[in-house]
């Protein structure tokens, strides 16, 4: 599926959610967590060039494969917690929305730790401490 496929889910799902809306609001909210996870999908099924392009990229750069890994896991956290945290907001709930953001930014701090680590242990080898 293409940009324009998903476009048009993505306004079928908004127009059916906007008129189920006025009478049924649960139902509202499950059309539009339903199209996004459809939507995600096919995100997910069409980027594996993208991942092989970036592994590439980061073996030539002589780059071990822990870096890809960590990016691709950022990556995943990231999307994962925007699409909760905007499903939260379409509910209503936006201090739950609000919450998951803050809990995806502190996963991605923590996955990051090792690089962070490493980046010291190269400046102080490079400095001399």
């Amino acid at each position: 599926m293409n940009i324009v496929g998903i476009a048009g889910i993505a306004v079928i799902a908004a127009i059916l959610a906007a008129m189920m809306r006025r009478y049924h609001q649960e139902y509202a909210v499950v059309i539009s967590i339903m199209a996004g996870i459809v939507i995600l999908f096919e995100i997910f099924l069409n980027i594996s060039p993208a991942i092989r392009q970036i592994s590439t990229l980061l073996s030539s750069a002589g780059l071990t494969a822990d870096y890809a890994l960590i990016l691709f896991k950022t990556l995943g956290i990231c999307f994962l917690a925007q699409f909760a945290a905007d499903s939260c907001r379409d509910a209503g709930e936006n201090a739950l929305a609000s919450q998951v953001e803050l809990a995806g930014k502190i996963a991605i701090v923590i996955l990051a730790l090792p690089l962070f680590e490493k980046i010291a242990q190269t400046a102080a080898g490079l400095i001399g401490g």
